[in-house]
């Protein structure tokens, strides 16, 4: 039986393991030091999904009045389709249910069906594209959902 999932705050200890997920999750992905400052800022909701005493996965987001934006999400690669996305997301949800927060936004690679996908599964709707926003040129689908 698999060990449960905790969803806690992001702390600075957890920082090299968030990396080390981010180095493996991502083609650009953000330097150590994003994180480190994105723990400090202000308006932030940035979690953890811990399995075994590990980080499996996280989630950064940023929020502002009645918006939120999700900046990061990714999971381990052998954590992937066990619910802890899904987890991660939900306690975004409640946060933003507990907080007035009425949308919440994210970019997505527009290549990345699966990512899509799993936000379209989570009630999020493409809005529009932002052309050449990737560091390679790729555009993003901008993706939101009202709570």
């Amino acid at each position: 039986m698999a060990a449960e999932l905790t969803i806690r705050p992001a702390r600075d200890h957890d920082l090299d393991a968030i990396h080390t997920l981010e180095v493996d999750a991502f083609p650009a992905p953000w330097r150590r030091d994003f994180f480190d400052s994105e723990l400090r800022a202000s308006g932030r909701l940035n979690l953890v999904a811990i399995r075994n005493r590990c980080v499996v996965g996280y989630v950064f987001t940023m929020w502002i009045f009645d918006e939120m934006h999700v900046n990061k999400i990714a999971v381990s690669r052998s954590e992937r389709r066990r619910g802890v996305a899904d987890a991660l997301m939900d306690a975004c949800f409640a946060f933003a249910r507990d907080h007035g927060i009425t949308t919440i936004s994210l970019e997505v690679r527009e290549s990345n069906r699966e990512a899509r996908d799993f936000y379209s599964h989570l009630d999020f709707e493409a809005s529009y594209l932002r052309p050449r926003y990737y560091p390679d040129g790729e555009a993003a689908v901008v993706m939101t959902r009202r709570v």
